[in-house]
């Protein structure tokens, strides 16, 4: 089970505080998971900003332990000098991630797209199925743990808790953390800029 899996998990159980989590945001936060765990398993280092691959890590290791899109993460690490920024994956890597990660999840059995009871046609919403990992995923979050919480405070998901942050030391952990925060801050700044030119092209249409 992955940190990644877990935030995803967390943020379809955990109801937000304000507003539901926007995609693009989870996206780039299970970008950052990723990096994170990586980190753990030694399949990388964080040196300044920059992503270096451990050249003697074979991501088929992370493949024979089934965590297939961890595996397939430390198979997208840029090899070469000068590397990549932690900023740099988290755009790149973090396209579409949030539809990739429900996709394999459910394909897995562990979604389901609850039907509505008067609409049997409709797909209805996706859910998380009652499992093991699921109640892993709840425990985690359950105790605080900084790292998961920290994800989750950058999406939204809830405000970070001071004592929680105190506990990050791994300057790997802060670094990127630091960077997820930020791209989703750039983001949503992004979406509030095209509201506003959105919102100023139909007010050229109305008073045409």
């Amino acid at each position: 089970m992955t940190t990644a899996r877990d935030l995803l998990i967390v943020s379809m159980d955990v109801p937000a505080a304000d507003c539901p989590v926007e995609q693009g945001d989870l996206s780039l936060a299970l970008a950052g998971a990723e990096l994170l765990d990586l980190a753990a398993a030694h399949a990388l280092t964080v040196e300044a900003d920059r992503i270096v691959p451990d050249p003697m890590y074979a991501p088929s290791t992370l493949d024979a332990l089934g965590e297939r899109q961890l595996a397939e993460a430390a198979s997208a690490l840029t090899r070469q000098p000068p590397y990549e920024t932690v900023e740099e994956w988290l755009w790149r890597r973090g396209r579409g991630l949030r539809a990739a990660y429900l996709a394999t999840m459910e394909s897995e059995g562990r979604l389901i797209r609850q039907r509505h009871r008067f609409h049997p046609l409709s797909s209805g919403r996706t859910v998380v199925v009652d499992s093991p990992d699921r109640r892993r995923a709840a425990e985690r979050w359950a105790s605080g743990e900084p790292v998961l919480a920290a994800l989750a405070a950058a999406v939204r998901i809830q405000d970070a808790a001071a004592d929680e942050l105190a506990r990050l030391t791994s300057d790997t952990i802060v670094t990127v953390l630091a960077a997820v925060d930020e791209a989703v801050t750039e983001l949503a700044g992004e979406r509030q800029r095209r509201t506003i030119e959105d919102a100023a092209f139909d007010n050229i249409w109305r008073g045409q």
